[in-house]
């Protein structure tokens, strides 16, 4: 018997754009829960003197798309809060991305947004959005930092240095590749067994900038992304 293929919605991301600019998205933080909402079809009755057997006959009618919901850590004031704000009686381009790289698309306008402040616990806020039209289903993309990785700490011999991986969209695996620039020339080389979410210099890495790759993977793509390297590192 085969092994299921089920997986968690954890790394699934959410992006909307304006309807007259839909490739210019931006990315909402901190979303959990999200539905992509319930498809209600319309049963026409179409029974008429001759329908067989008396039983009553039926046709499809018009299709609503429903309401794509999500909930969101509410941290009142952030880029996220802002964007949702904003996105008040505006046609919306929305993308959620789940983490085998698949895209769902769909027109759709801010309906609801009530943040909420309990106390005795975190603040989250609950967003809704009318779905409009049909929606489209990609097959797998690649995978897409929407937050680039960065290198936090100091460049120093025995100083460790840590990586923040980004936020990305569409990526299942991660890899994760130290390197060093020795000449000063750009070129950047691997460093040996540096594939940790921390590096910590040695002597042989004075003078080199350092940088990390990291690799988002799906079943069906890899995409590298590098870090802003650091400053040279001292002794």
């Amino acid at each position: 018997m085969p092994d299921t293929q089920a997986s968690i919605g954890y790394g699934t991301t959410f992006e909307m754009a304006d309807a007259a600019t839909p490739t210019d998205f931006v990315y909402v933080s901190e979303v959990f829960n999200l539905s992509l909402g319930s498809e209600a079809t319309d049963q026409i009755d179409a029974t008429h003197m001759q329908s067989p057997g008396k039983f009553r006959e039926y046709i499809d009618g018009l299709t609503d798309p429903g309401e794509l919901t999500f909930e969101m850590n509410y941290i009142p004031g952030s880029d996220s809060d802002r964007k949702i704000s904003a996105a008040k009686g505006k046609r919306k381009w929305t993308r959620i991305t789940f983490p085998n790289g698949c895209q769902f698309l769909t027109y759709a306008s801010r309906q609801n947004y009530e943040p909420s402040a309990p106390h005795d616990d975190k603040m989250t806020a609950s967003v809704t959005f009318k779905r409009s039209g049909e929606p489209v289903l990609t097959e797998p993309t690649a995978p897409r930092a929407l937050v680039t990785p960065a290198i936090s700490g100091t460049p120093k011999v025995g100083a460790p240095l840590t990586l923040d991986p980004g936020v990305w969209a569409g990526a299942k695996d991660f890899a994760i590749q130290w390197q060093k620039d020795a000449a000063g020339d750009g070129n950047f080389t691997n460093i040996p067994d540096a594939t940790g979410m921390a590096y910590v210099p040695v002597t042989g890495d004075v003078g080199s900038e350092i940088r990390a790759t990291v690799t988002g993977s799906n079943s069906d793509f890899s995409t590298p992304v590098n870090s802003t390297e650091t400053a040279a590192v001292a002794a």
